[in-house]
């Protein structure tokens, strides 16, 4: 059995939001007891709470929704790189010869850690030349440890419309705080939610040896 990394934050009441998004909630439809033989539960949240891969729809009016992607950039061989830094954006430079060789997806760690309970305002994202070159290189599908590949107070979204260009795939709010460099296969499969612009995903990495 190759070593699992399960790179999905926990999802919980308190888990943070973009501010003004729907928060996760949850409750209890049926408890077990006298005439009930189950627990179920019942929960309501953004699509964009936690680990989730946005769909061309939600940055593209009339663009695909989540449930029109293929699965097939969302599964095989990956790449983590650190890109931490100080600078407000990631810069092409801090991809000069570490693409050699590339798989068609690579993870970004933008971050040391993020508390999933605390909204990190002013948290490092992507240039759109950065994801230029991540294409030229033939990359499919690129993920943050942060909630967008976009700062949080931009309004033209220039990362997210750069990875609309080149028709690529993006998952945000991973947790890479305890994956080291390296190649992985990753597994992130977004929940086909039929017409809407992103979904929760259950992402993991898995070790090729």
């Amino acid at each position: 059995m190759r070593n699992i990394i399960d790179i999905t934050p926990p999802l919980r009441v308190t888990s943070a939001v973009f501010p003004g998004d729907a928060r996760y909630e949850a409750r209890t439809t049926f408890a077990m007891g006298p005439g009930c033989p189950v627990n179920v539960a019942a929960f309501t949240m953004s699509v964009h709470c936690g680990a989730h891969a946005d769909a061309p729809l939600h940055y593209a009016e009339g663009a695909a929704s989540i449930d029109k992607l293929s699965l097939e950039d969302f599964v095989g061989p990956a790449r983590v790189l650190d890109v931490r830094g100080t600078s407000a954006l990631v810069g092409p430079e801090a991809l000069a010869g570490r693409l050699d060789g590339v798989p068609p997806r690579v993870l970004l760690r933008l971050t040391d850690g993020l508390d999933p309970d605390v909204w990190p305002t002013g948290f490092r994202a992507l240039a759109p030349e950065t994801v230029a070159v991540l294409a030229a290189a033939g990359v499919r599908l690129v993920g943050v440890d942060v909630p967008s590949v976009d700062p949080e107070t931009s309004k033209d979204l220039p990362s997210h419309m750069a990875f609309f260009r080149h028709d690529m795939r993006i998952l945000e709010n991973l947790d890479l705080s305890k994956v080291p460099e390296g190649e992985f296969e990753l597994i992130a499969l977004p929940i086909p939610l039929e017409g809407l612009d992103a979904a929760p995903v259950r992402a993991i990495l898995r070790s090729l040896a």
